[in-house]
């Protein structure tokens, strides 16, 4: 009993402990809600502070938005309007301006039509003046008809007549100063090719007018010129004033100088010392003195043999001499000599033409190269240096002014003339001066080229060192007409490519063969 008393007890008891644990978790459950229903009212009022005070500045940074919007608008509102402004004053003043324009040009209209009618009034006037000056002229030219006793057509033919002679006049005048400017240049130009052919040869000018060759029997004969420590070759240096020159060059010596005379005594020295054999000094001394009275009996044979020849009975003896010391003078291989003896010859025929004084003509002819014979030792062109011992040796004024004028582009002298043209006609005769072997093979191959290019040619053959080309032609490509037409085609071509002295004769041959047989 007392066990259930106890049990009923306890069970009282934790049933009163739980109604009391539990009224004591549910009046704390109340505290803790009214607790948090407070912190929410705060948190709300808080939030509504917040979104009061967010919505405040909300509307006022509108406002502020709006305010600035607002201004802006105003200011382009009011720059706009400003600016409208403007345009109107400018289109205000441009209106002005057209309508001054319009009022000028009214005022011109109106101008022009008074200047029109001016105009009309003075075309009327100016037709009538005109009729009467047109009469008043009229009147005139026969009053001046009448005074000069002519027509008026014959006056304007002798205006015309002085108008052309004015303008021959203008034109020969014209003419005149285009000569002399081509004069200057000619002259001048001719100057530079001088010059540039003086480059050209001076290396065969100086091979021809500076060296003799003498050939050895052998090389060993070098040793025995030389001598012992070179004895001998510089005493025939010193005797005769030349160089020996001594190489490589096998069985060959050289002898060089400028004078043709000396050059010619060594040369004839040393040939004879060779075929002598007996080669030192005394000897040398002995054959170079013998060899220079050898050379001046030439020379002295050699000028009277020109005279003789030529039939000139006297001269100075000193110019007899100088003749013969052309003998050893050369130009472009041509013997100066020989070709003034040929000189003196043509003058002689051409004076014989013409009726002039041929012993005259033929003295001046041998004579115009005096001057090459002594060029070598006296300064000047060998021109001055003839003129002067012409003169000096008491030859005539004619023969002076001869020698003087020999080369002059414009010889006022008849017996100069002829002493010209005898020596360009010695000096271009074929053969007579020697042109470099290559030119002209050179000449000669683009002649016959030139012939060779024209249709219908089967052949062409340069003769007389090419001085005539002989084209033969296909007789059934080219006829008589067109033979003829192509000589003249070839000559114009050659004309055009090729450099050649005097004239080349351009002889077509055309031939047909007709053939049968008899049998």
């Amino acid at each position: 009993m007392s066990l259930l008393i106890a049990a009923v007890a306890a069970l009282i008891a934790f049933v009163l402990g739980y109604s009391a644990h539990h009224i004591y978790n549910k009046i704390k459950l109340n505290k803790r809600i009214g607790i948090v229903k407070d912190e929410a009212e705060i948190i709300i009022d808080d939030a509504r502070k917040e979104a009061e005070k967010i919505k405040i500045q909300g509307e006022l940074r509108a406002k502020d938005i709006v305010e600035k919007k607002t201004a802006e608008i105003e200011h382009d509102s009011r720059e706009r309007h400003r600016e409208i402004s403007k345009v109107e004053k400018r289109l205000q003043k441009r209106e002005e301006a057209l309508d001054k324009k319009f009022e000028g040009l009214e005022k011109r209209e109106s101008e022009v039509s008074r200047k029109e009618r001016d105009l009309t009034q003075k075309q009327q006037s100016l037709s009538e003046r005109e009729s009467e000056l047109d009469a008043v002229i009229e009147e005139a030219k026969k009053k001046i008809e009448d005074i000069a006793g002519m027509t008026q057509e014959a006056a304007k033919n002798e205006l015309i007549n002085i108008i052309e002679d004015e303008a021959r006049h203008e034109a020969a005048k014209k003419l005149k100063q285009i000569e002399d400017q081509l004069h200057e240049e000619a002259e001048r130009k001719a100057k530079d090719i001088i010059a540039l052919a003086m480059q050209k040869y001076a290396g065969e000018y100086t091979s021809e007018k500076t060296i003799s060759v003498v050939n050895l029997p052998n090389d060993d004969m070098k040793g025995r010129i030389i001598g012992r420590e070179g004895r001998n070759i510089r005493s025939i240096e010193a005797r005769t004033g030349v160089d020996i020159i001594i190489d490589d060059t096998p069985e060959t010596v050289v002898v060089s100088s400028l004078n043709p005379i000396r050059r010619e005594v060594a040369r004839v020295s040393l040939e004879k010392l060779i075929d002598d054999g007996r080669i030192h000094p005394a000897r040398i001394e002995e054959i170079v003195s013998d060899v220079e009275k050898e050379i001046e009996r030439q020379i002295q044979k050699a000028g009277e043999e020109a005279l003789f020849d030529l039939g000139i009975p006297t001269m100075h003896p000193e110019l007899v001499k100088l003749v013969g010391r052309l003998k050893y003078r050369t130009s472009y291989s041509q013997n100066i000599l020989n070709h003034s003896i040929e000189v003196a010859f043509i003058c002689g025929i051409l004076a014989s033409e013409i009726g002039y004084d041929i012993k005259l003509a033929k003295r001046a002819g041998l004579l115009h190269d005096i001057g090459k014979a002594v060029d070598h030792e006296i300064e000047g062109s060998h021109v001055d240096i003839g003129e002067d011992l012409v003169r000096k040796y008491g030859e005539s004024k004619a023969i002076i002014e001869s020698v003087a004028l020999a080369h002059d582009p414009q010889p006022q002298s008849l017996l100069a003339i002829l002493v010209q043209a005898a020596d360009a006609i010695s000096a271009a005769r074929p053969g007579a001066r020697r042109e470099t072997y290559e030119a002209y093979v050179k000449r000669i191959q683009d002649i016959e080229n030139i012939a060779s290019s024209f249709r219908g040619v089967e052949k062409c053959y340069a003769i007389q060192a090419g001085r005539e080309v002989r084209v033969i032609v296909e007789s059934s490509k080219v006829n008589d007409e067109e033979g003829a037409l192509l000589s003249h085609e070839i000559a114009q071509k050659i004309e055009r490519e090729v450099a050649y002295p005097g004239q080349v004769k351009i002889t077509v041959i055309r031939e047909v063969r007709s053939t049968a047989y008899a049998s």
